[in-house]
């Protein structure tokens, strides 16, 4: 008991309240797709896993950073007590900028990308471009409620958003539905009304205060979208990968989305530790508290540690049963691509962590190097001699211990530097003198 008292107080303050609306809106993932497994065909649920894929990768590639340096922003503002309204409102015109270019070249490039991952479906693309308008407008005021430490609002909107996502999916099965547009139509839905649900809330907490200029709020924007970008496709890289190397075998895409979704359990619990760490680490950053913000880091990395074990081993044991039952997955999957899965999810969520500590330093250029080193080393294991299973799972784990073990020489390297500044007593007498 004490061991669990101990790992409870590890974590930032409000993970408890959006640990539960992260527990629904990941239970909402296997749900939504196990359903649409068993109501699909083989050839429409490697549509929808396509579709899946992107909207979890690059729409999370796209407008995650905005909740991420939203929350910076204003978690860095609340510690000083000043208002963050014209901070929501240049944030809502950069999002819909953003939109504007995004379903522009969606648009202009439906029939390539309808040829290229769903078969001509040009439906689908449409459905894709929906996800993406309710992902932007849910990032946006998760930004806010997290900066501003509205927890239950912020868990609320999890929560409303992967409720629906179980009541349409199931909805669509009771009805009789057997269309990959049905289901994918609920990854807009659903996020759109959970955004209708808690922008009251945002708005009201964002209270006036002193103008930011756009220099300010875009300082860190284009290498942490590259970063989230680059994240968001080494993680979803084994089902992408796979579909352009061997687009005929449609099984395997399949059930390569299935074993991810799987091994990703520790990843979805993380979702709910990410909003309050980076909130903590930016307030601990803004009060100049070093020691409480290597405290939360450690902290953090054992946590994410713990989480990629409990869910890692079993995955590993019965993975290759689990999905055939839960998924109605084909049998092509081992337990050793489970075991390269699991372990590539660890140190996907190291690098999470340790990339939030980058975040926070302004050191936004340093988290974009780990990430195109990783990524450089997860091409290059893909393109190897081999099966396609192997040689994706592996590379997944290749390039995601490849950034984490980067950021965190990153890391220490700055912390080392610092202490030795700190006790060099002619360095701190040189950074006392204002410069002229």
């Amino acid at each position: 008991m004490n061991r669990i008292t101990k790992v409870g107080s590890a974590l930032p303050p409000g993970i408890k309240v959006v640990a539960a609306g992260t527990v629904v809106l990941g239970a909402a993932s296997y749900v939504h797709l196990a359903v649409a497994g068993h109501s699909l065909s083989t050839k429409d649920m490697a549509g929808l896993s396509v579709l899946w894929t992107a909207v979890m990768s690059v729409g999370t590639g796209l407008f995650f950073p905005l909740e991420q340096e939203l929350t910076r922003i204003i978690a860095a503002r609340a510690v000083h007590g000043t208002g963050v309204a014209p901070v929501l409102r240049r944030a809502a015109l950069l999002t819909c900028g953003f939109l504007a270019v995004v379903l522009g070249l969606l648009a202009a490039l439906a029939r390539p990308v309808a040829d290229g991952f769903f078969h001509g479906d040009l439906q689908l693309v449409l459905s894709l471009g929906g996800a993406f308008v309710g992902m932007a407008l849910t990032y946006l005021t998760r930004g806010v409620l997290a900066g501003l430490g509205r927890f239950n609002a912020y868990g609320a909107q999890l929560a409303v958003d992967g409720g629906l996502r179980m009541i349409l999916a199931l909805g669509c099965a009771v009805a009789g539905l057997h269309s990959a547009l049905a289901f994918s139509l609920i990854l807009t839905v659903a996020p759109m009304a959970a955004f209708a649900v808690t922008l009251p809330t945002a708005l009201r907490a964002s209270l006036p205060g002193p103008p930011i200029s756009w220099p300010d709020l875009l300082r860190g924007f284009g290498p942490l979208i590259g970063s989230t970008l680059l994240a968001q496709m080494m993680v979803n890289a084994v089902v992408m990968s796979t579909q352009l190397l061997a687009p005929d075998q449609v099984a395997l895409v399949a059930a390569l989305l299935n074993a991810l979704v799987l091994a990703r359990v520790p990843l979805f619990v993380f979702a709910a530790l990410q909003a309050s760490l980076l909130s903590g680490l930016a307030s601990a950053v803004a009060a100049g508290d070093q020691g409480g913000f290597l405290r939360m880091l450690r902290k953090a990395c054992l946590v994410v540690t713990l989480l990629s074990c409990c869910g890692g081993v079993p995955a590993v044991f019965v993975g290759p049963w689990l999905i055939h039952v839960l998924f109605a997955a084909p049998d092509v999957l081992t337990r050793l691509d489970f075991f390269w899965l699991s372990l590539g999810t660890l140190c996907y969520l190291l690098a999470q962590v340790l990339g939030q500590a980058l975040i926070v330093q302004h050191r936004h250029r340093a988290q974009l190097a780990s990430w195109l080193l990783g990524t450089a080393v997860l091409a290059g294991v893909t393109f190897l001699p081999g099966g396609i299973a192997t040689r994706v799972t592996i590379s997944f784990t290749a390039g995601t211990a490849t950034t984490a073990l980067v950021m965190l020489w990153a890391l220490t390297r700055r912390a080392r530097s610092a202490a030795g500044r700190a006790d060099d007593p002619a360095a701190q007498r040189t950074a006392s003198v204002p410069s002229s």
